[in-house]
């Protein structure tokens, strides 16, 4: 049996819908989980969010065994979070840094990510359906390794 797929969503992710639509858009969590879902396919999917560090490093502690890609939207942990980067280090799968919104277009504050340079691939900008895309591109690196 194939190991699922891994989406983290970091804080105040569970406001998608309702958070600075003119920003994040109108689409809620629950169907970005359905969008994910759908990507996934037979793969599987783990989808979570949380807003406390220590529970998203011990769902990637988790993902380390048992998922065969993760995607990550660490949300205000990808700016500061050390533990979370020093975590995302152990990840030996294909890793994508998700922001639905184009980080480098915002304020100074969100441009140095400490998830960059560790993650395999970031992507930026695509709103929301993004995570679709993501979840295929990292199905097709996950195929890609495992083949090699």
């Amino acid at each position: 049996m194939t190991k699922p797929v891994y989406v983290l969503n970091g804080p105040n992710l569970n406001r998608l819908g309702q958070r600075e639509p003119h920003i994040y858009g109108h689409v809620t969590l629950a169907e970005v989980e359905r969008i994910c879902a759908e990507a996934a396919g037979d793969t599987g999917l783990v989808f979570r969010q949380t807003n406390s560090e220590s529970e998203m490093i011990d769902w990637i502690h988790e993902a380390i065994e048992g998922s065969c890609a993760l995607l990550i939207n660490p949300a205000a942990f990808t700016f500061y979070s050390m533990a979370i980067m020093d975590a995302l280090k152990m990840y030996p799968h294909p890793l994508i840094e998700f922001h639905i919104s184009n980080v480098h277009k915002r304020e100074a504050m969100y441009h140095n990510s400490l998830v960059s340079g560790v993650a395999t691939a970031v992507m930026a900008g695509t709103g929301t359906r993004g995570y679709g895309h993501a979840v295929r591109l990292l199905l097709e690196m996950a195929a890609e390794r495992a083949a090699a």
